[in-house]
């Protein structure tokens, strides 16, 4: 067994679960920006149908979440991933030939599960493939390949739509770029897990991690602070700042603070710093969301935008090893879904609530209440999870 010092982190197997899960992000976000535009187009859907059809993917990968990290704590890592990756990939092919609105509502609803199951399981095979003095500092740089996927793809969308003005070219290449990530991973070699004696077969604890509880209600309120700014920014710039294009930009400074920080918290995490990383990111990202609430002008719009991103990048890698870290070395997907269902429902809420406040009392309350949200979860951190996680940690 190699030490720590001798560990590789950039190992044959991480490189290829990073490249992997870039595609990944890279396909999914590649359609994001114009899917509204395609749908009013092609079927002269409005908004409020756009919307319905679009957020039909977030509830499937909620639901499937939980299942995901039972079936990839309970079978074969491997075949799992590489199921839920060829479905992922395979049903890009139906945005090609969904012929009606309903079609494609129907499409892009089940697009959710196989998205929602593949990235819990090729999340949790890269920690497999991680040595363990490394897998904290791992999992810090394996974010940035979403991160820079997000932050390139939509980019790259609109450059090939302002060139060839074809949707089908858009679907045919994020189709071929998710066969490539299967392709990557199934070239992975992986060694056979070690079954664990005496295991109940169906428990809640296969499906949430119990222990995760408090990390998770800090979660919510963060996801929630970025569902209510995220989704409604760009209409918030365009109306009260007079800014026509600045959600790109928004969205790139914020990957470019994810990307800087995940950098340089990923070393910190190697020595085991979790709680120096998790109270920087969360003290910087409530920062950034008090700016962008106090600064009606485009310094703070897009100066909170860098901000946030600082502060999420130390934040997620951070407790995402706390959830890892309070679960057994076989619940390691259990505590990815956990981590991530966490997520998924803040982001639910923030955009339900979000919405309502905005439309009732207005963008200004609403950003306020994001930023109350993310205060309320950072004190519920310093108050409470990080004397339970110090409590209840197993390594």
């Amino acid at each position: 067994m190699s030490t720590g010092e001798q560990a590789k982190l950039w190992n044959k197997n991480y490189l290829k679960v990073w490249s992997a899960n870039f595609m990944i992000f890279f396909s999914f976000m590649l359609l994001t920006p114009l899917l509204p535009l395609y749908l009013a187009d092609t079927f002269q859907a409005d908004k409020e149908m756009i919307g319905f059809v679009l957020s039909g993917y977030t509830l499937t990968a909620l639901l499937i979440r939980p299942f995901s990290g039972y079936f990839v704590d309970s079978f074969p890592r491997r075949t799992v991933l590489l199921v839920s990756y060829f479905l992922f990939a395979a049903l890009f092919a139906g945005y090609l030939v969904a012929g009606s609105l309903l079609l494609f509502a129907i499409v892009r609803t089940l697009h959710g599960a196989p998205f929602g199951a593949a990235t819990v399981s090729n999340s949790t095979v890269a920690i497999d493939v991680l040595h363990p003095t490394r897998r904290a500092e791992g999992i810090g740089y394996y974010g940035l390949s979403n991160n820079i996927a997000t932050a390139i793809s939509p980019s790259v969308a609109l450059l090939i739509y302002g060139f060839c003005h074809s949707y089908e070219v858009l679907f045919w290449i994020a189709f071929v770029v998710a066969f490539i990530g299967l392709w990557i991973n199934s070239t992975l070699d992986l060694k056979p897990r070690e079954r664990v004696a005496g295991k109940a077969p169906m428990s809640l604890d296969r499906f949430v991690l119990k222990k995760g509880w408090s990390a998770g209600i800090c979660m919510v309120g963060f996801a929630v602070s970025y569902g209510i700014l995220s989704t409604y920014l760009a209409i918030y710039g365009k109306e009260e700042l007079g800014i026509t294009s600045g959600s790109g930009l928004f969205f790139m400074l914020l990957s470019i603070g994810l990307i800087l920080s995940r950098l340089v918290g990923g070393r910190t995490l190697r020595k085991g710093l979790i709680h120096q990383n998790a109270a920087i990111g969360v003290s910087v990202a409530l920062v950034g969301y008090l700016l962008f609430a106090l600064l009606h002008n485009p310094w703070g719009f897009y100066g909170a935008a860098l901000v946030i991103g600082l502060g999420n990048g130390h934040l997620f890698p951070a407790f995402q090893t706390m959830f890892l870290n309070l679960g057994t070395n076989d619940q390691r997907g259990t505590a990815n879904s956990t981590f991530l269902v966490s997520w998924d429902i803040g982001i639910g809420i923030g955009i339900i609530v979000g919405g309502s406040i905005a439309e009732h009392l207005g963008y200004d309350t609403a950003f306020w209440v994001a930023a109350l949200a993310n205060g309320i979860a950072v004190a519920t951190y310093f108050l409470h999870t990080h004397g339970y996680f110090e409590r209840n940690r197993l390594r």
